[in-house]
């Protein structure tokens, strides 16, 4: 089993550390082999032209078609002609993040509250069980 995500100019990255982690940004550029120029375009997903190390994002599944250097609006473009966001937020990775921040926001009574919901199901499903069994 290969690599299948490759450092390459068009790849989506989802930065994990700094200011802007959490959001999404593309491959301008490779600078060298620690870093790279990244845009995200800004007005889709906040994330400015810089460069960045490469410890400090993640490469995703998906691709956009852009050449070197792409300039703000051919990369806004090209994010829009291949659905790039919706592409994004359809995969479990999204979704694993969003369940996770979720979680994380959530006050002690509403812990509690789907604790009891566990209870409740696991309750449920036993008597269910038993209820075959027999």
């Amino acid at each position: 089993m290969g690599f299948t995500r490759y450092v390459e100019v068009g790849r989506v990255v989802l930065i994990n550390h700094g200011p802007d982690a959490g959001k999404l940004a593309t491959v301008i550029d490779i600078v060298d082999q620690n870093k790279c120029l990244i845009d995200g375009p800004e007005e889709i997903t906040g994330v400015a032209r810089q460069s960045i190390s490469f410890r400090r994002v993640a490469l995703t599944d998906l691709t956009v078609k852009i050449q070197l250097n792409a300039r703000a609006k051919q990369l806004k473009a090209a994010w829009k002609e291949a659905n790039t966001l919706a592409q994004w937020e359809g995969s479990s990775w999204s979704k694993k993040l969003e369940a996770k921040k979720k979680r994380a926001s959530l006050s002690d009574f509403d812990r509690f509250k789907v604790m009891v919901a566990k209870q409740q199901k696991s309750r449920i499903i036993a008597a269910k069980i038993k209820e075959l069994k027999a």
